[in-house]
Order: structure tokens, then C-alpha cells, then sequence
């Protein structure tokens, strides 16, 4: 079945009036109702007494390893530090992440890696490191494959493992 296209802008018509309805919601939620909103200049203050203090919003929480917590509650850290290591390595290998996850304090015994080049030599187009805690692994994903770095929090496997198919050693 083919359906109707307006002549004029290719579309069809059917995706015409679905992107009609789209800016009509987008527009609604976002208050446009193409009325002038009257503004005034500013004005000098007067009062001379000093302005009282803005509160300050309070510090974010700082984000810590849980040791004896669960994958979930240490996503956020796994987080922090394997971006961190992106930061300071745009072209991080695998053997970064696992020395910086070990430095931050996860047990380099949990953990898993692929590895870095294919079979004939080639850089991999991601690669995937783990680390087990517990029933759940904390799984991080990087390269050109993944869309960047990517994390989840999942169940071990039957296998007892994280990562499916074939790690290297983590021997250093």
C-alpha cells in the first residue's frame, strides 16, 4: 500500500501531519504562544543595605567505591572512573581500565577483559572489561562499535563469569 505524497515537499502526507502534531506538542510544552512578553529595563536598586546571602545549593554526595555493596550501588563509581580514564586517554586500552578500576579500589581478581585487536593484528572496535561482584557484574563497553563507553549492572552468567566469549588474561 503507498501512501499519498504531497508533491510539493516529497513527504508524505501522513509524515507531514505527524510532524505537524510534533511541533504542536513541542511548542505547547514549551509555552510558545507567540505572544509578546513585555520586558522592562533594568533599574538601579534603591536600597543601599547589602543583598542577603543566596543559599548555596549543598554539595553533591561524593561518589565512593561501597565495598560489600552491590553492582548497582557501585555503577556510578565504575562510572566516574572509567570516564576519568577516557579523559586522560581518549584511546584507552584495556589494560587502563582494569589498572584504573584496580586503583580505585575494585579487586582485580573479579575482574574480565577482551581483548584489544582482532586476530590478524587490528584494533578492536570495542572492547569490554568487568568486574563481578556478587551475583552481578558491572559490565563497561568503549569504542567505535559501542557508540563510546557504555555500563550496566547484570547478572553473572551460568558460567559464573561476566563477559561471553573469549577474555585474555589478567596477568600484570
Amino acid at each position: 500500500m503507498t501512501r499519498p505524497v504531497d508533491r510539493r515537499t516529497g513527504f508524505s502526507v501522513v509524515s507531514a501531519s505527524f510532524f505537524a502534531a510534533g511541533v504542536a506538542v513541542l511548542l505547547a510544552l514549551t509555552g510558545c504562544t507567540g505572544e509578546k512578553v513585555a520586558t522592562s529595563s533594568p533599574s538601579a536598586p534603591t536600597s543601599s543595605a547589602p543583598a542577603s546571602p543566596t543559599p548555596s545549593a549543598p554539595a553533591p554526595a561524593a561518589i565512593a567505591l561501597v565495598p560489600g555493596g552491590t553492582a548497582e550501588q557501585n555503577l556510578p563509581y565504575f562510572d566516574q572512573v572509567n570516564r576519568a580514564t577516557l579523559a586522560a586517554n581518549p584511546n584507552a586500552k584495556g589494560r587502563d581500565f582494569i589498572d584504573a578500576l584496580v586503583a580505585a579500589g575494585f579487586q582485580k581478581g573479579d575482574m574480565q577483559l577482551t581483548v584489544d585487536t582482532t586476530t590478524i593484528g587490528l584494533k578492536a572496535n570495542s572492547i569490554q572489561f568487568a568486574v563481578r561482584m556478587g551475583d552481578t557484574c558491572l559490565i563497561g563497553q568503549n569504542g567505535a562499535d559501542a557508540g563510546g563507553y557504555w555500563s550496566q549492572a547484570v547478572p553473572v552468567l551460568p558460567t559464573g563469569t561476566c563477559l561471553i566469549g573469549q577474555t585474555r588474561p589478567i596477568d600484570w
